[in-house]
């Protein structure tokens, strides 16, 4: 028997997704657990896989549209079997063609608004995706001035983006040759990110105006959510890491991956979880959840934007299964194939920015994590070892915590737990 496959909720409170790909055609047979569709959310790529195995018998949704969540978008079932009945309910439709096999037929993804009333009395119906109405309103354009290219006239997110920078450039007072269009942003083939806008003013200097991803938005509301909301306080040590490096330099000598100094620190991390267990929480509610395992979230600034997806179970990982985790991470961050799932839980983030020269820096906690670990460069400077004044390679660490999980005292108990594993960096491997 034919049924139905809808939007499931991709994310925590969303309520809707853009069918970015579809991955099995029309016609084609899968098994259980094939990745049907992929997702796009705010910040990844979630692949939809089938309960059962059958075929996909109709596409209802075309790549690029925004989807509610419950809307159905494709049907499955026998090779051959009669989904008319099927479609008529939904509001679709499936004519013969002169093969005798049924033309695809394709569903709205949301009910249909109708526009204002016309001079003559009559009233246009003008289709678009909630994405993009809700992109009109924010930019005071109405439905009737953008003409939709989508499935039957459907106003779709790039129409809405072309009216608005058709809407933002003046027309000049004179002829002018038109300026030269600034580098486009690397755009993705299913749902492609809006164009920078070139605009002139009669007075004051030029400048280009960048429209907000869906990635930019999503970090910008959490991190100013996250700084509102959730009482900071900081931390800060300095450790001393040549120990570490002559480490990472042995261990670089016979690993199959290559280890960073980030890796060993992601590493140290699950040792201070482990020590002092009761910084492995989070603040809810009605509770502290305190956690078993050591998940530890990684900031990675890809291609698209920053992301922090989560490295679980890191007490149990030896460095180089670290390192290929968060490689693995980098590289499907770039290409936007990130998994909803890769992004939740954990208890703690590391930020490292020390690859670009910073000394130091405070980060902001990404929620509903409890503290972040923000780490600058590693450089050289003098130290009194054991009365004697000398050189070496210091690390500054600056830890941000919740202070509704974690107080003072405990936050600089495992500050310490942390620099002695990065100083006698042997408990890493051991």
């Amino acid at each position: 028997m034919a049924t139905l496959l809808r939007v499931p909720e991709v994310a925590t409170g969303s309520t809707e997704a853009v069918l970015s790909e579809w991955l099995v055609p029309e016609n084609e047979a899968f098994d259980a657990g094939t990745a049907l569709a992929v997702l796009e959310t705010d910040k990844a790529a979630v692949e939809v896989e089938a309960e059962a195995g059958a075929t996909v018998l109709r596409q209802l949704v075309d790549r690029g549209t925004a989807v509610a969540v419950g809307t159905p978008i494709a049907v499955l079932g026998a090779v051959g079997e009669d989904v008319s009945g099927l479609l008529a309910e939904l509001g679709g439709s499936a004519s013969r063609n002169g093969s005798g096999q049924s033309e695809p037929a394709r569903l709205e993804s949301t009910p249909a608004e109708s526009a204002p009333a016309a001079s003559n009395g009559s009233r246009e119906r003008i289709f678009a995706s909630p994405l993009a109405r809700k992109m009109l309103k924010e930019a005071g354009i109405g439905l009737e001035d953008v003409a939709g290219t989508g499935p039957n006239g459907r106003i779709v997110r790039k129409d809405v983006e072309a009216a608005i920078a058709r809407a933002d450039r003046p027309a000049p007072a004179t002829p002018q040759p038109e300026p030269t269009p600034e580098p486009a942003l690397e755009k993705s083939a299913a749902k492609p990110e809006p164009a920078p806008v070139r605009r002139e003013r009669a007075a004051g200097a030029a400048f280009t105006e960048i429209p907000h991803t869906r990635i930019r938005r999503a970090i910008a509301s959490r991190l100013t959510m996250s700084k509102q909301t959730v009482p900071h306080f900081s931390v800060r040590r300095t450790a001393r890491i040549d120990a570490l490096l002559a480490l990472r330099k042995q261990l670089n000598e016979v690993s199959a991956a290559r280890i960073s100094v980030n890796d060993l620190i992601i590493r140290a991390v699950a040792v201070a979880h482990t020590e002092v267990p009761d910084a492995n929480v989070i603040w809810t509610e009605d509770a502290l959840r305190r956690y078993d395992s050591v998940d530890v979230g990684v900031a990675i600034a890809s291609e698209r934007g920053l992301v922090t997806p989560v490295v679980r179970g890191v007490e149990k990982l030896a460095p180089s299964a670290i390192s290929s985790q968060v490689k693995g991470f980098a590289a499907q961050a770039d290409e936007g194939k990130l998994k909803q799932q890769h992004l939740e839980g954990g208890s703690i983030a590391v930020s490292n920015l020390g690859m670009y020269g910073v000394d130091d820096f405070t980060a902001i906690i990404n929620p509903p994590q409890s503290s972040i670990l923000a780490v600058g460069a590693g450089k050289p400077g003098a130290v009194v070892v054991d009365g004697e004044l000398t050189v070496a390679t210091q690390l500054a660490l600056t830890l941000a915590v919740d202070h509704r999980a974690i107080d003072g005292a405990l936050a600089a108990s495992w500050l310490g737990v942390l620099v002695d594993a990065l100083e006698q960096p042997l408990r890493l491997v051991a």
